[in-house]
């Protein structure tokens, strides 16, 4: 039985939701990004309910629909698209709707419509996130990391940056100095 499990985003979240099954006894056959195969004839209804308690508690969520999946794996090509920004040269939105063969603004408001954000929204925050990650590590400049993560230039991602978090990359760099 393949379970769908919804804000799985990164190798730290399949670790998260492998130590969820295994602390109810479950034992999945495989955990990857967004979904858990196990065994057909582990989950009764009163495990399911377990299973929702536990995954809700760490910031997950079983998906129940068709749309919420349908999110979910844009959510995962999204995060693709931008962490492998040199990898595709198309446009977000082409890119979109050539992985689901489906018109951008379907996607685009379905999105919207489960998420409570737009799309473009979403990716702004998730390039800031990786932005964040590169900065915390510490072993590249700014300019490095414009470029590794696919900005035009040093100030877009600074726009972005300040746009998301408030701070501009070099107050985000002094704060983390300072702690």
């Amino acid at each position: 039985m393949k379970l769908g499990i919804k804000n799985m985003v990164c190798p730290r979240c399949v670790e998260a939701v492998t130590e969820i099954f295994h602390s109810l006894g479950l034992e999945p056959e495989e955990v990857t990004i967004g979904s858990v195969t196990i065994p057909d004839k582990t989950m009764g209804k009163p495990m399911h309910t377990h299973l929702e308690e536990a995954l809700k508690a760490r910031g997950f969520e079983l998906i129940d629909s068709p749309a919420d999946a349908t999110v979910e794996a844009l959510k995962r090509a999204i995060t693709k698209h931008v962490r492998t920004p040199h990898e595709c040269r198309l446009k977000l939105s082409r890119c979109l709707e050539g992985q689901f063969n489906v018109p951008y603004d379907t996607l685009s408001r379905l999105f919207s419509t489960r998420e409570g954000r737009s799309i473009e929204k979403f990716h702004v925050s998730e390039r800031v996130a990786w932005v964040t990650e590169l900065i915390n590590r510490g072993d590249k400049t700014v300019s490095e990391i414009a470029h590794i993560t696919g900005y035009s230039s040093l100030s877009h991602l600074s726009r972005q940056f300040k746009s998301v978090t408030g701070l501009s990359p070099s107050e985000y760099i002094a704060r983390l100095k300072h702690e």
